[in-house]
């Protein structure tokens, strides 16, 4: 007996001793050039396992992060708001005693600085402000993880130094950018690891199944909306951010397994033109205390190779264009506990500890060039404001679309950036400019960089090369109207901005008409139409009691419903509230053009609509869908997954929605499904990469052009830049429409923007009429394109779609949801859902 457990205790040990070759202790991450105070909790001693043991969960995060706040007269913790999973989002303000004492007014006066009249500003004793945030992609985690440490060395640090630091200094401590992703991430990698870590990397704690912990609840890459502000997780760093003005911002992510460490800056050439040379002087000044603090950890690292400074929506670019320094740091990840890689096995703890290094190197720097940053802040502003002195505004909105204009405007409010009421109606350029339905923003405040970086067309480019898109103006991503214009049309500022309230209906014993304009008038149909209602849709314009109609008008009709004249009038005025839709009662069906009555109103069926995700489908793209159709539309879009797909019984959906696909595509017993419930009636929407897949199932047969490509002059050296520079990663390009086709329903101008960032070019049909969606010759309004693929798009089209049997097949070759700010095309997608049939 006494042998057997002898063997046990032997066995255990062993077992332990291979685990701990993973395993640290908390001394492994911090400094010994100061002491620690014994009565501030240690992250162990809270969560219940040693930082990089196991991958923290954001409830353990959030746990202690609110027991240090109570244990530390350095650190006030809030709670700004919930993610869709209901999640806090945290924000630590760490800082001395004094100065918590007087924080207000410490904001106060660093806010002061981007104001007028900051040139008489002492900045000598001014605290700087540096923002800290960690893994904005979830299965990014050192930088949350790091974070534990570092709040605790912030916490519990003593002596002359971290006096100095915490006096000088107010850090704003963002210790997980994506609460969601991160706790995705953290349950994969937890449940997968072994008792005995295991770094081989075919092991399944490394390749997390579809959609993986990158996103937020929606499947967002949320690093991409600083600036769009479309997400609950950035408005609340968005409004932090604008309350204080940071000098620095730091960015922790995580890139290949074989890779190092990356800080900024990047590459020099890919820097957005809007960006001073100052910001990449400073940036440059800052790379300097890694290096230091890297050579002395003796991790290698590299900078200025690769990433860059282009897109303001990136967590490490937007302050560039705000009178700060964003700083991004790339670790390589573990992807689990402990992997192998190209330079030895990468730990978890490891991966950790360079990012808490990052995060103490960031903050010496700060410290040294305090006065300096305060000082680039302060005149960063005066230059703006001097720049936009020369006066002028832009004005922007759709006379026929309140709830688009509204929402640009809502943007707009959240970056503090003034705008005022149209003073009154007036024409500019053939666009009519409607109050109530435009807005105008000076040019004359301080936020006119912003304001130029959100409205500018770029198509002039040092670099071919992009890590982001290329292009992003607002007006054209939401359909507005917009030009220069004199600042004498405004009107008074718009300080507490409201969405314009509908015209709601007077009861009718005849009929009600809803033009299609408003973006919210598929949610107000679809409510109409769930509740059983009949509904019917205008195919030619007509005129009645002195209003135009338009394309696309839907008519509701008393008769023969399941409600009462009197009932269905106040349903129709509580959806008019509802979905800020006007809604007219009329009591003839004589018009001038299409009698009520006609033919030409057909009737609209209620929608049941399925999105195809998992396996081998883009989850941006289905995460856009499926956040549209339940946050803007509140309609119900069921997720059926690649995996039991063959399986399901398709009857009960009149839509199914392909998004982008990786690789070739659902199989070949899929396709034959689809087309068989296309045959039934079925409609099927197709996007981006998923054409081919239509083509080669016959689904719906398509030209793509194509050409060769002549590299016979370019060397290896250059051959990543050559092919590069034929991608086209996101740029804006005209098209002109049909308004008379119901993909097109809706839409008042003869031209659309469109976002594309794919090289599918299909042709156009012989038949104009097959081409209600036609890029222009010259189409290239904001972006870049090489020169070849300009040429090869000129002319195509984006839309293509066939009848088969009693059923259609739509497909679009571009994103008409991207990244949930591209409000412009959101519609052409609805009008594929309800008029699908009528194509």
């Amino acid at each position: 007996m006494k042998r057997v457990l002898f063997l046990l205790v032997i066995l255990m040990t062993m077992n332990l001793g291979y685990s701990q070759d993973y395993q640290v202790d908390l001394d492994y991450y911090l400094p010994e050039d100061v002491s620690y105070n014994p009565a501030i909790p240690t992250p162990k001693s809270v969560v219940g396992h040693e930082v990089g043991d196991w991958h923290i969960t954001h409830d353990k995060l959030a746990q202690y992060m609110y027991t240090l706040a109570e244990a530390s007269d350095r650190i006030t913790i809030e709670n700004r708001g919930a993610t869709f999973e209901g999640r806090p989002i945290l924000l630590l303000t760490i800082t001395s005693p004094a100065n918590h004492g007087r924080i207000d007014q410490i904001r106060r006066d660093h806010v002061s600085l981007v104001e007028e009249g900051s040139a008489s500003m002492n900045t000598a004793e001014m605290p700087i402000v540096v923002y800290q945030g960690f893994s904005i992609h979830g299965n990014e985690p050192s930088g949350a993880n790091a974070s534990l440490a570092a709040a605790y060395y912030l916490a519990a640090a003593q002596g002359p130094k971290i006096d100095q630091l915490l006096n000088d200094m107010v850090i704003l401590f963002d210790p997980s950018f994506n609460p969601d992703g991160l706790q995705r991430f953290a349950y994969w990698a937890n449940i997968h690891k072994s008792q005995n870590v295991n770094p081989d990397p075919n092991d399944r704690e490394y390749s997390e199944v579809w959609p993986g912990g990158r996103t937020n609840h929606y499947w967002f890459d949320m690093n991409r909306d600083w600036m769009p502000v479309q997400l609950p997780e950035s408005r609340a760093r968005i409004n932090t951010f604008h309350n204080w003005y940071p000098n620095i911002l730091t960015d922790h992510h995580e890139m290949g397994t074989n890779a190092s460490f990356f800080f900024q800056p990047g590459i020099p050439s890919r820097t957005h033109p809007l960006t001073p040379q100052k910001n990449q002087d400073l940036t440059g000044a800052i790379a300097k205390f890694h290096v230091k603090a890297f050579d002395k950890l003796g991790s290698f690292y590299y900078t200025e190779e690769s990433f860059d400074d282009f897109y303001y929506g990136k967590g490490s670019t937007f302050p560039d264009i705000n009178g700060a320094v964003g700083i991004l740091f790339e670790q390589a990840s573990s992807r689990g506990h402990a992997q192998e890689s190209d330079n030895g096995i990468l730990t978890f703890p490891f991966t950790i500890r360079n990012q808490f290094t990052a995060a103490l190197s960031t903050l010496e720097a700060a410290i040294s060039m305090r006065q300096e940053m305060l000082d680039y802040q302060r005149d960063f502003y005066n230059d703006a404001r001097r720049e936009g002195s020369k006066g002028g505004a832009i004005v922007f909105g759709d006379e026929k679309d309140a709830a688009k204009t509204y929402h640009l405007a809502e943007i707009l409010s959240r970056h503090k950036i003034k705008f005022h009421e149209l003073a009154s109606d007036f024409s500019q350029n053939g666009k009519n400019y409607k109050k109530g339905y435009a807005y105008v923003i000076p040019k004359n405040q301080r936020q006119t960089r912003l304001v130029n970086a959100m409205f500018e067309k770029r198509t002039s480019f040092t670099d071919s090369l992009f890590y982001d898109i290329s292009a992003w103006t607002f007006p054209l991503a939401f359909n507005l109207d917009y030009a220069e214009t004199s600042i004498s049309r405004a009107g008074s500022e718009v300080t507490d901005l409201q969405m314009r309230d509908a015209s709601a209906p007077s009861t009718s014993n005849y009929a009600y008409l809803m033009e299609w304009h408003e973006y919210y008038t598929p949610k107000a149909l679809n409510i109409i139409l769930q509740k059983g209602l009949r509904a019917k849709v205008g195919m030619k314009q007509f005129s009645l009691g002195g209003v135009d109609y338009d394309y696309g008008t839907v008519m509701i009709p008393v008769q023969n419903q399941k409600l009462s004249a009197g009932e269905l009038g106040e349903f129709l005025q509580k959806v008019s509230r509802e979905a800020h839709v006007d809604i007219k009662a009329v009591n003839t069906g004589l018009t001038v053009g299409i009698d009520l009555g006609s033919n030409n109103f057909r009737a609209i069926d209620k929608a049941s609509v399925a999105i195809i995700i998992g396996d081998g489908i883009n989850p941006y793209d289905a995460g856009e869908i499926w956040h549209l159709f339940d946050t803007r539309y509140q309609m119900h879009i069921t997720k059926l997954d690649t995996r039991n797909l063959g399986r399901m019984d398709l009857s009960r959906y009149t839509d199914i929605i392909l998004p982008a696909s990786w690789g070739g595509g659902p199989d070949k017993a899929v396709a034959e499904k689809l087309k068989a419930w296309v045959e039934k009636g079925g409609t099927l929407i197709a996007y981006r990469s998923a054409g081919r897949w239509l083509d080669r199932n016959e689904l719906l047969k398509m030209n793509f052009k194509s050409r060769e490509d002549s590299t016979s002059t370019i060397s290896f050296e250059q051959r990543g830049d050559y092919f590069g520079a034929q991608v086209i990663g996101g740029a804006i390009f005209d098209t002109r429409i049909d308004r008379s086709h119901p993909i097109a329903f809706g839409y008042k101008n003869k031209e659309l923007a469109m976002f594309r960032n794919t090289t599918l070019f299909v042709e156009a049909d012989k038949n104009s009429y097959n081409n209600p969606i036609r890029y222009t010759d010259s189409p290239l309004l904001s972006g870049y394109i090489s020169e070849e693929n300009l040429d090869q798009l000129s002319g195509t089209v984006p839309f293509k779609t066939r009848g088969m049997g009693r059923g259609k097949v739509v497909y679009f070759t571009d994103n008409t949801n991207f990244r949930a700010f591209w409000y412009g095309t959101n519609k052409l997608l609805m009008n594929a859902i309800f008029f699908g049939d009528q194509m």
